[in-house]
């Protein structure tokens, strides 16, 4: 492998690296837009295993938006990032694979807390506009509820 070919494969695992801090970020802030544009046009997500839907990204952002409206307060950490670039022969390919664990607490504005944590299964592509999310699979591993949350 050539010094300009580590550097491009370097490159690409900051750049999807990026991204995937891109998601919690949108998922946080409530930025739907901005999660949507995270995603290929074909992109597609499933959040069933905690209660969720497993849809086109877009529809996946519209369910967070109405899901996480009741928690104001939200924290999400994407940790134990295990990326697998494509390869072509001693090349990167334009996909990969992520395998990261998530945190995520949520807060109402009551002081109600949920808390859960879980893997995600993330498939990204390279596109003319850089690395996209095409697939996010959420599998999550245990949920906490501290106080009445509303049902």
């Amino acid at each position: 492998m050539t010094q300009r070919v580590d550097l491009a494969t370097v490159m690409d695992r900051l750049a999807i690296d990026d991204l995937v801090t891109r998601y919690a970020v949108a998922v946080d802030d409530a930025d739907w837009d901005g999660y949507r544009a995270l995603f290929t046009p074909d992109g597609r997500v499933d959040y069933r295993d905690s209660g969720g839907i497993e849809a086109p990204a877009a529809a996946g952002a519209d369910w967070l938006a109405k899901a996480m409206g009741t928690f104001p307060v939200r924290q999400h950490l994407i940790v134990n990032r295990r990326l697998r670039l494509q390869d072509l022969g001693g090349y990167p390919g334009d996909g990969a694979d992520v395998q990261a664990d998530y945190l995520a607490v949520l807060r109402t504005d009551t002081g109600e807390e949920l808390s859960s944590g879980g893997r995600y299964a993330i498939a990204a592509v390279r596109t003319d506009d850089g690395w996209r999310l095409n697939g996010v699979v959420s599998r999550e591993k245990w949920r906490r509820a501290a106080g009445a949350l509303p049902g």
